[in-house]
């Protein structure tokens, strides 16, 4: 089996996409894994589609955890990314390395992924890369320092991020993800011919792929609408049609039937 090292850039030098769906769960991981899907992210934004929270903020590393291994026993034939949530590698050098080892360690992940490319990040990326665990990075929109960016919105300053994902290519990063970008920077690097491999989610038609959350691409929340989001499904619309005919039929007692009902046997 590939290493997901080897697979995203066997994919990128035969010039074929890469697709990666962020997922949180087992049943939705063992849907996917019949799926022609490259990758699975766990990604902190968990804090707002499974936890309910404003933003990434609140997720804490066992909470990371305990969804990876879920996403792991539901497609252990795809590769697993884990992101490293918010304090879990931005306090100490020393602190973000453990954490980061119990991370892969403890889900049996096959890569991490850390936002940003200060100093810090840029040393623990290479240290980590020297121990052996596989590291993606994530400039443009980095939704746990959102508050310091201004908020969710576009991210436009192309050079410095350009500037930042060739800083963690040359560190070690094996792929770096572009989030909410002017396209010029996909397109740069993908013109830079230096094997930089990029994961875009709002950063145009030139990354190496793209990655969008799960519950998303199926239409899961109708009030959900931004620009880079493309819904290939309506599933609220479909589970509210199913719950509300599950009670119909419980109230007027066509459910359960008699092929739904156990008898003795004859």
């Amino acid at each position: 089996m590939q290493t997901i090292i080897e697979k995203f850039r066997s994919l990128h030098e035969s010039e074929k996409k890469i697709s990666v769906v962020t997922c949180y769960d087992y049943s939705f991981a063992r849907i996917l894994s019949k799926t022609n899907i490259d990758a699975i992210l766990v990604g902190d934004s968990l804090g707002m589609v499974i936890q309910g929270h404003k933003d990434t903020i609140p997720v804490t590393l066992d909470d990371i955890i305990y969804h990876a291994k879920a996403v792991k026993r539901g497609a252990p034939n795809l590769p697993i990314i884990v992101d490293m949530p918010f304090l879990s590698y931005q306090v100490g050098f020393k602190e973000g390395i453990l954490n980061a080892c119990k991370l892969f360690r403890e889900t049996g992940a096959d890569a991490i992924k850390l936002e940003g490319a200060d100093q810090q990040t840029l040393s623990q990326v290479e240290r980590l890369t020297k121990i052996g665990i596989p590291v993606m990075g994530h400039v443009g929109l980095t939704p746990q320092s959102y508050q310091v960016l201004g908020g969710y919105k576009i991210q436009k300053n192309s050079t410095e991020i350009i500037k930042s994902a060739i800083a963690l290519h040359e560190k070690g990063a094996f792929a770096i993800v572009l989030e909410m970008t002017l396209e010029e920077v996909g397109k740069n690097l993908a013109n830079n011919r230096s094997g930089i491999i990029t994961i875009g989610i709002g950063a145009g038609r030139y990354t190496s792929g793209q990655v969008l959350v799960l519950h998303d691409l199926l239409g899961m929340n109708e009030e959900f609408h931004p620009k880079f989001l493309k819904k290939y499904a309506q599933l609220e619309k479909i589970i509210l049609e199913a719950v509300n005919l599950y009670n119909e039929e419980v109230k007027n007692q066509s459910f359960p039937s008699k092929e739904n009902t156990f008898f003795p046997e004859t």
